[in-house]
């Protein structure tokens, strides 16, 4: 536990940096890294493809979407980065079709296009005129809902969650962490009302930390059944105490998207 707060303490100030000081391209070049290395660990990590060229490619295409994301999502360059992608990965199926199956192709565009996609909301929401006050919602929510889950479950945890998926998780956790996502949305919301002088509505705070935190645990226990299918703990070692990107990066992969959705549809700040 003391590795896991040692490198939480170091990594949100780098957090808090590159997502409301860096300029923007920073941002999405953090992420774009993160991006090719989750999609490394999902398919070479896990064994479920180690076919080092199509490993790569996924790892290129991840990499490009959260560029993609930065040069205002325009949609005509994703249509060609997606029809690259699929040429080069049928282009290794037709030339070994004996090793390279159609499922292999399935899991390379779950690791390089779909994840991402979702993931690479984060840099979308910076991109919004209102990015700098709004791209921390999807950390408070995934990452207070995470450490409200753990810390209350190690302490009053009785009943399990979902015991074959994820055995560490308890009912008492689930409730601790959307607790603990709400109340940071609303002290969020509030600093945006008052010393940031925002027209916000606590109202929707609510329903962000609510239906996020709720969201994130189901997150969370979709990579946590991965984990057990393929006999692994983490997905990597890349952050001690912590595990490998994906495992850092889980809970927002819904968290981030369902955000971002959100802010198109009933934004927490009226502008």
């Amino acid at each position: 536990m003391k590795t896991r707060i040692i490198a939480a303490a170091v990594l949100v100030p780098i957090l808090f940096l590159v997502v409301l000081a860096a300029p923007k391209i920073v941002a999405a070049l953090v992420l774009g890294v993160l991006l090719a290395i989750a999609s490394y660990e999902l398919l070479y990590r896990t064994g479920l493809v180690v076919h080092p060229r199509m490993v790569l490619y996924s790892s290129a295409t991840a990499f490009a979407i959260s560029l993609w994301s930065y040069m205002d999502a325009i949609h005509a360059y994703f249509i060609l980065l997606v029809i690259g992608f699929f040429m080069l990965l049928f282009a290794e199926m037709m030339m070994d079709h004996v090793k390279v199956h159609f499922e292999m192709v399935g899991m390379c565009f779950v690791a390089g296009v779909i994840l991402p996609y979702l993931l690479s909301s984060l840099v979308r929401i910076l991109m919004m005129g209102i990015g700098r006050y709004v791209i921390l919602i999807p950390f408070i929510v995934a990452f207070l809902s995470d450490a409200g889950a753990y810390f209350v479950g190690l302490k009053f945890g009785r009943h399990k969650l979902a015991p074959v998926v994820s055995p560490n998780k308890t009912i008492e956790g689930v409730l601790g962490g959307l607790a603990s996502a709400i109340l940071g949305m609303l002290l969020y919301t509030f600093i945006l009302d008052w010393p940031l002088k925002q027209d916000v509505h606590y109202g929707l705070a609510l329903l962000y930390g609510l239906a996020g935190s709720l969201i994130g645990t189901f997150g969370d226990l979709c990579f946590s059944i991965i984990k057990r299918q393929a006999g692994i703990k983490d997905y990597g070692n890349l952050i001690p105490g912590h595990g490998g990107a994906l495992d850092r990066l889980d809970s927002l992969v819904l968290v981030a998207p369902f955000v971002e959705a959100m802010l198109l549809i009933a934004p927490i700040i009226r502008v």
